[in-house]
């Protein structure tokens, strides 16, 4: 609804999933707000055929962040989404994946609160399950996998990793490691320091999903190595566990091989 009443009438924040970047993975609440929201700020991994469902006339707000360049800071974001709301406006925050698993939603959420801000999340397919579906991968399988276990690769303001290692180092469960192309050398490092196998099957996903997706598999020892050939600045997810033996291409896809660097690409 956008009409002059607008501006009596208190503003609200909706804190919306994109979901991995498969505009047909968007839940229908989702688009439904996207289509009728004053104003969308997102993230740079809200793919572009998801941009594309807003309206043109819609106020679109880029806030993307990438590695050491924030177009603007966490704070900066907060700000923006209080001003906006308190001028009365519907505001879609749209993020990649969920605004729940490491999205800063709950963050976002509580500045809005704490302005007296109504907030209302909506929930989107996270990387890790479209991941899953799009590479065959299950996350979970019987014998291979008891459990899975989500992860962040990154630290704010670049701050050393202080992760459970010997956790997460169990071979019965399946790792998924968010945001960690920089510090994946380090990661599989603690992990087979800590016990899990060196030649533990392993994988990184790029723009999962997407017409742009990227496969490199690989062992534990070696998947940062072989993931360096991914070009720079891709959203990458890795899934460590037994359950990438699963993986199977030519049952999935025509693959086209990269000149042995293990990696798939699918167009």
């Amino acid at each position: 609804m956008k009409d002059t009443a607008r501006s009596m009438i208190s503003g609200k924040v909706f804190l919306i999933g994109a979901g991995p970047g498969d505009p047909d993975l968007l839940t229908v609440k989702a688009l439904r707000l996207l289509q009728a929201c004053d104003a969308v700020v997102f993230d740079r991994l809200v793919s572009p055929e998801i941009m594309a469902l807003i309206p043109a006339g819609t106020r679109k707000i880029d806030v993307g962040k990438l590695p050491k360049c924030h177009k603007l800071s966490q704070d900066g974001i907060n700000a923006l989404l209080v001003d906006l709301a308190g001028q009365g406006l519907q505001v879609a925050r749209l993020k990649g994946g969920d605004p729940l698993i490491f999205g800063r939603g709950s963050e976002e959420a509580a500045e809005l609160q704490a302005a007296g801000i109504a907030v209302e999340y909506v929930p989107g397919i996270t990387a890790a399950q479209g991941a899953a579906s799009s590479t065959g991968v299950a996350l979970t399988h019987r014998g291979l996998a008891t459990g899975v276990r989500y992860v962040t690769g990154h630290r704010a303001a670049d701050a050393a990793l202080d992760l459970d290692w010997a956790s997460l180092a169990n071979p019965q469960t399946t790792l998924v490691v968010y945001m960690g192309v920089a510090n994946m050398p380090e990661i599989s490092d603690q992990l087979i320091r800590h016990g899990m196998p060196h030649d533990m099957s392993a994988m990184a996903i790029a723009c999962a999903t997407t017409p742009r997706e990227l496969r490199v598999t690989g062992r534990l020892d070696d998947i940062a190595a072989k993931a360096a050939v991914l070009p720079e600045g891709l959203p990458v997810l890795f899934i460590i566990g037994h359950v990438v033996s699963l993986y199977a291409p030519a049952v999935l896809h025509a693959a086209l091989a990269c000149d042995g660097a293990g990696m798939d690409a699918y167009a």
